[in-house]
């Protein structure tokens, strides 16, 4: 079995072994979805190799509202099967894939009157609630609703306005940190043999005499060179960038997505007072103020975006709207100078047209798998919960009638710090006591690394120096932070802040002052003189700065241009369409 670590070195004899011998599937795409794919194609038994333009889930996997969920408000559009195969998932993610990670959140669903919204809202839970446990073969896996007075509402949420609700229903979803769950899914399909390269963008697809798509060329953004990988099958999970992709294979089918923006804002915990997270419904969509353990995340929006898709920003107009609809129900009377944080991220939701419109005639969160050429195979749509069928459905129709002889097996395939978590549970408290930490930083690392947290105290047993909170950041170690460039793959400050020990929204700073203490912990890992060391501050840092000035615009057209003056690290190459 190979070894699960991500590095830089890692990276490059990826690359090299991709290169040097024929792969059975080469996925494009570094998001959930496609290392969903890799894991799956790789448990199977087949030769695997995945690349990501930028940093893994560096797209929308990083930017999501961080929910595990069944989508209730589906229920509404009578989308049985979309909600009770998410649920099925739900349950997976919950009981045995990713436990460390998925953890049960409760919510609160106020009700503005007595009678008719309690009996069809309770039908409405009552039926998510029966679907949950469908899926999971009758194990709960969350609790049941409940439903609760005024009085009981507001003992568990005593920030809700007096006069904004009559009572409430206490039902479960989950949350989980996305871009860790890409992370792992990345990692653990590295452990069965999967080669991954972060910061490699196909630039070209190649093909025989019929047209037939046979691989693609990759250019190493770190060094300039040209890698030519070949593969029997390629599948593209692209996301926004899947009609992108799809023009290089030179085929004339295809999918075709929209994409919609999404916005959230981060508060600290101590400024909105309660137990459970809020599911508001609003005129345009759904918001959800949803309580982690050091802040708050509200969100979100749903308007098309037709900017710049690398760099997808929040507006003013878009904050104040978050603001507005959650300050309806919020006494706390939440302001911008409140917000510590926010985020944007955009969904690839599929275009009416796209496939057999008899079948397909409106936009749709549901994926849709397609045949762009010969020898390609393009996924898009669907949400994070239910990565793992979209990876099994993508798999399957890639390799067609071979995909019975090799069955997924994902279902029953923990990830990376799932397997043996029930043990580290109840051994987090010796730990705690062996290595000084308090409860709150023993169950921090846990759910960060569950059984893996094992390669963390390794770690620190090696340099005992790093079990030490970070001066700019003390909710993180000191080994985090190196544990980002040994295990977790990252190779630049930008990576570390944004998409592991994640900075880039949880300080009002953007994490701008960890660039110093932060360089110091890694730049003798990456190699860095005292030249690369500056250029990555002041990378982040105009980037940052950046993201600031966006957040002033009013439109999305004057934000993109805000966003797009900070200069990229490791820009894009141009891609060569047939």
């Amino acid at each position: 079995m190979s070894s699960s670590r991500l590095t830089a070195e890692t990276r490059t004899a990826s690359l090299d072994a991709m290169a040097a011998d024929e792969l059975d599937i080469l996925v494009i795409g570094g998001g959930v979805t496609g290392a969903g794919i890799a894991l799956d194609a790789a448990t199977r038994g087949l030769k695997v190799g995945i690349v990501e333009a930028q940093d893994w889930s560096a797209g929308t996997s990083s930017r999501s509202s961080k929910l595990v969920h069944g989508g209730l408000r589906y229920l509404y559009n009578l989308d049985f099967k979309l909600v009770a195969e998410a649920l099925k998932e739900r349950g997976l993610l919950l009981s045995s894939l990713a436990p460390h990670l998925v953890h049960a959140q409760p919510f609160l669903w106020p009700l503005k009157t007595p009678v008719i919204e309690r009996a069809y809202s309770a039908v409405g839970v009552g039926m998510y609630d029966a679907l949950a446990l469908l899926g999971s073969g009758g194990h709960k896996t969350v609790p049941m609703q409940r439903h609760l007075s005024k009085k009981g509402a507001l003992e568990q949420f005593p920030d809700v306005k007096d006069g904004a609700l009559i009572g409430a229903i206490k039902f479960y979803d989950a949350r989980v940190d996305d871009a860790r769950l890409v992370l792992t899914l990345v990692r653990t399909a590295a452990k069965y043999g999967a080669h991954a390269a972060s910061r490699a963008q196909v630039t070209a697809m190649t093909t025989d005499g019929s047209g037939r798509v046979t691989g693609a060329v990759i250019k190493d953004l770190e060094t300039g060179k040209d890698y030519t990988v070949k593969a029997r099958e390629t599948i593209a999970a692209t996301g926004v960038w899947t009609q992108e992709t799809q023009d290089m294979s030179g085929g004339t089918g295809g999918l075709k997505v929209l994409a919609s923006k999404g916005i959230h804002i981060v508060v600290p915990k101590d400024r909105i007072k309660g137990d459970t997270g809020l599911f508001l419904r609003t005129e345009k969509s759904v918001l959800f103020i949803i309580p982690w353990p050091d802040y708050w995340v509200i969100g979100t929006t749903d308007t098309p975006w037709h900017e710049d898709i690398q760099h997808p920003v929040a507006t003013k107009r878009d904050i104040e709207y978050v603001l507005d609809h959650a300050n309806d129900v919020l006494a706390s009377n939440l302001t911008e100078d409140d917000i510590i944080g926010t985020f944007a991220g955009l969904r690839p939701l599929l275009q009416p047209g796209t496939m057999d419109e008899s079948k397909s005639t409106k936009v749709s969160r549901e994926h849709t798998v397609t045949r762009p050429a010969d020898g390609l195979t393009a996924i898009a749509g669907g949400k994070l919960t239910t990565y793992r069928v979209m990876a099994e459905d993508a798999v399957d129709f890639a390799l067609g009638d071979k995909a019975k002889a090799r069955p997924s097996i994902t279902e029953h395939t923990p990830l990376i710090g799932a397997e043996g978590f029930d043990a580290y549970e109840r051994l987090a408290p010796r730990l705690a006591e062996e290595y000084g930490w308090d409860k709150a930083r023993a169950q921090h690392l846990l759910h960060r690394y569950g059984s893996a947290l094992d390669e963390l105290t390794a770690l620190i047993d090696e340099h005992p120096e790093l079990n030490v909170p970070t001066d700019s950041a003390p909710r993180y170690l000191k080994a985090e932070v190196v544990y980002a460039v040994t295990h977790e793959g990252a190779l630049h400050l930008e990576d570390i802040l944004r998409h592991r020990v994640r900075l880039n929204f949880e300080t009002r700073d953007r994490g701008v002052s960890s660039l110093d203490e932060f360089a110091d912990l890694v730049a003798p890992l990456l190699g860095w003189d005292e030249d690369q060391i500056e250029l990555e501050k002041s990378n982040y840092r105009q980037a940052m700065a950046a993201e600031d000035a966006a957040e002033l615009a009013t439109t999305d057209a004057e934000a993109s241009v805000a966003r797009n003056d900070a200069s990229e690290l490791r820009p894009l190459a141009p891609i060569s369409k047939k």
